[in-house]
């Protein structure tokens, strides 16, 4: 059973009064449970509308998507949060910038859950948040009584990238997740995500404009132009590609 099955997907959207412009043109795409997926293309390829299509932030124009066996088309976004989980470029994007970061992790561990109006004991839940921060290796450990809104762009990223694989997601998206850090972060974070991906062998797509990470990551790689998947990779293709190659994709008029 595949865990994500796109088929015929089709995204237009007016872009004057005559005029339709296509996002996304009947793409057709399976991906199988463990996969880690990168995604590239140039500005415009159609990357974030993909993403933001399998999420339900931008529904198709026509077309299907299945989370397993199950139609989710026209769910909307938040009935989809049960299955999807998403981490930002910005990383003001996912966490709540007043609460702290221990308030933040009991939030995404009540994810796709029913709320209900019971004692939060938030207190109770403090030292499993301490271990699980210690393994990020960044002090966030430190921190957890610390607004969000007051840690570093590459510890909230962290800790965005802790909340969303906290209960383990049937799919996640990384929707370019390290480009607005900078080099050493985006390293240590890209690091970080390879093995919370890998030992708890998550079904991932990940978006980037670092080529060097699209080739050393994951086991499967995409490459995007005008709306449609240019060329997929597997695991062995990808091994055999080089860093010119990759770059000549977005010179190519495919």
């Amino acid at each position: 059973m595949s865990r994500l099955t796109i088929e015929k997907g089709y995204k237009t959207v007016k872009n004057g009064i005559d005029e339709t412009r296509v996002l996304l043109d009947h793409i057709d795409l399976i991906i199988n449970p463990g996969e880690f997926v990168t995604v590239v293309g140039g500005n415009g390829a159609g990357k974030s509308t993909l993403f933001n299509s399998i999420a339900g932030t931008l529904p198709l124009t026509s077309g299907k998507i299945r989370i397993n066996d199950l139609e989710v088309t026209r769910k909307a976004e938040e009935d989809r949060a049960k299955y999807i989980a998403r981490v930002f470029q910005d990383p003001k994007m996912g966490t709540a910038p007043r609460m702290t970061v221990a308030e933040n992790l009991l939030l995404a561990e009540k994810r796709g859950s029913r709320r209900l109006l019971v004692p939060r004991k938030i207190n109770d839940r403090k030292a499993h948040y301490g271990r699980l921060c210690q393994k990020i290796g960044n002090g966030l450990e430190n921190h957890l009584d610390t607004p969000t809104g007051n840690l570093s762009g590459g510890q909230r990223q962290a800790l965005s990238l802790l909340m969303a694989t906290l209960t383990e997601p049937e799919l996640l998206l990384l929707d370019e997740h390290t480009a607005a850090l900078d080099p050493k972060t985006s390293k240590n974070l890209m690091q970080l995500t390879n093995e919370v991906v890998t030992v708890q062998n998550l079904t991932c797509l990940m978006i980037t404009h670092h080529m060097e990470d699209a080739l050393e990551y994951g086991n499967r790689l995409i490459l995007m132009k005008k709306g449609r998947i240019a060329k997929d990779l597997d695991a062995q293709q990808k091994k055999q590609l080089t860093l010119p190659e990759l770059l000549l994709f977005f010179e190519d008029d495919l």
